[in-house]
C-alpha cells in the first residue's frame, strides 16, 4: 500500500456532513456542507437523507478535483451500533442493517458508516468507522444501574476520548496499556470517561447521565424529574426534547453558545456566571467520580472537546480537579481521528475489525 493514501473521512451532523481528504496524515481539505431543510431535532427520518447527503459528498470532492477511485478508503464517524470494543471496524451488511433500524436509538452519526459505504461501494475500495459511540469496554461494576429493570447504556465520545488518551502516552512516551487517565470531552453533550490501559472502563451515558451541557439536562433528580413526566404537560417526545436538546445552558440562560455566555459574564451577568460555574462543578464531581474507578491512581486529567477550548471553564474544573492530577487540555480533532483510524488498517499497523 502506498505510504501517502487518500481517505475521505466523513461525519455527519443534525443539520451538516462535515467531509475531509487526508493524505496519509496530511490534511488536503475539509468542509462542513449545511444540509438544507433540516430541522436539528429532525432525526426521525435519517434514512430518508441518505441520497442528498452522499450528493454533497461527491460534489465536494468534485470541487477539490478528486474522483471516488482515487481514494483508497472512506471511513464514517460511527453511531448507536450494538456495544462493541475500541477500533477500527470494515462497513458490512449487519451494521449497516442495525444503523438503519436504530438498534439503540436514531442518532446523525448512524449515518456515517453508510455514507462512507455510499461513497466505497460502487469503486470497490473499502469503508470503516472508527470508535463508535457505542464503544463499551466497562468493567463488570459499572454495569449496575441500581434498578434491575434499568440497565446502564454506555454512549460516549469514544473516538475523541481514546484519540486523547493515545495523544498523552505518546506526549509521555509511554506504553499505552500502561497509562490511566480520566478524559473529559466538553462538547454539546458531555462525556467523563476513566481509560485505564487504553480502554474506557466506565463512561456516563453523555444522553442521559453526568453533567449538564450546553443542550443537554445530565443527570436529573429521579423522583421530580418523574413528577413532571406524570404531570400532563409533556409526552414521551416532548421530554426527550427537553432534556436532550433543550436542557443546560439553554435551558438556565436561552442559549448553547458558549461564547455568548462568556461574553454576558464578561458585562457583569451574575446568572451566567454561575450557571457557567455550575456547569464546571458539574463536569470536576464527575472527574472526581471517575477517579475513583481508577482507584486514584491517575496520571492526568485529560479535557477535549469545542468547550475545552474556553480557558475560563477550563480554568474553573482545573481548580478543583487539580489535587487528583495534572490537568492537560488537549484539542483532538475527530476527522484527524477518523482519518488515523483507516490510515492504520492501510498501512497494516491496525487490524480492521468485524462487526
Amino acid at each position: 500500500m502506498d505510504g501517502h493514501p487518500l481517505i475521505l473521512a466523513i461525519n455527519p451532523g443534525s443539520t451538516s456532513t462535515r467531509v475531509a481528504v487526508y493524505r496519509g496524515e496530511e490534511p488536503v481539505a475539509e468542509e462542513e456542507v449545511p444540509f438544507t431543510g433540516v430541522d436539528s431535532a429532525a432525526t426521525l427520518d435519517l434514512w430518508s437523507q441518505i441520497g442528498s447527503r452522499a450528493q454533497v459528498i461527491l460534489r465536494f470532492l468534485e470541487r477539490i478535483d478528486i474522483r471516488p477511485h482515487d481514494l483508497a478508503a472512506v471511513v464514517g464517524r460511527g453511531g448507536l451500533l450494538r456495544p462493541l470494543d475500541g477500533g477500527v471496524y470494515r462497513v458490512d451488511e449487519a451494521m449497516l442493517r442495525d444503523a438503519r433500524e436504530g438498534l439503540r436509538g436514531q442518532h446523525p452519526s448512524n449515518l456515517g458508516c453508510a455514507l462512507a459505504d455510499a461513497v466505497a461501494r460502487p469503486v470497490n475500495i473499502p469503508a470503516f468507522i472508527v470508535d463508535p459511540v457505542s464503544v463499551d469496554e466497562s468493567e463488570e461494576l459499572a454495569e449496575y444501574s441500581g434498578l434491575a429493570e434499568v440497565g446502564r447504556r454506555t454512549f460516549s465520545h469514544a473516538l475523541s476520548i481514546h484519540a486523547c488518551a493515545r495523544r498523552h502516552a505518546a506526549d509521555r512516551d509511554r506504553p499505552l496499556d500502561e497509562v490511566n487517565v480520566v478524559v473529559a470531552h466538553l462538547g454539546g453533550g458531555i462525556s467523563v470517561c476513566p481509560v485505564r490501559g487504553g480502554r474506557i472502563v466506565d463512561a456516563n451515558n453523555a444522553v442521559s447521565e453526568g453533567p449538564f451541557s450546553p443542550q443537554r439536562s445530565g443527570g436529573l433528580p429521579v423522583q421530580e424529574l418523574l413528577e413532571l413526566a406524570f404531570s400532563g404537560d409533556h409526552d414521551r417526545d416532548s421530554l426527550v426534547a427537553l432534556t436532550t436538546r433543550r436542557g443546560g445552558l439553554i435551558s438556565y440562560l436561552g442559549t448553547s453558545d458558549a461564547r455568548e455566555v462568556e461574553d454576558r459574564i464578561a458585562s457583569g451577568d451574575r446568572e451566567a456566571e454561575r450557571v457557567y460555574r455550575a456547569m464546571a462543578y458539574q463536569i470536576a464531581k464527575e472527574i472526581g467520580a471517575m477517579a475513583t474507578v481508577l482507584e486514584g491512581e491517575v496520571d492526568a486529567i485529560l479535557l477535549t472537546g469545542g468547550l475545552a477550548r474556553s480557558s475560563l471553564l477550563t480554568g474553573w474544573i482545573s481548580d478543583r480537579v487539580g489535587f487528583i492530577a495534572a490537568v492537560r487540555v488537549l484539542p483532538i480533532h475527530e476527522m484527524d481521528a477518523l482519518a488515523a483510524g483507516a490510515l492504520g488498517v492501510l498501512r497494516g499497523t491496525e487490524q480492521a475489525r468485524s462487526y
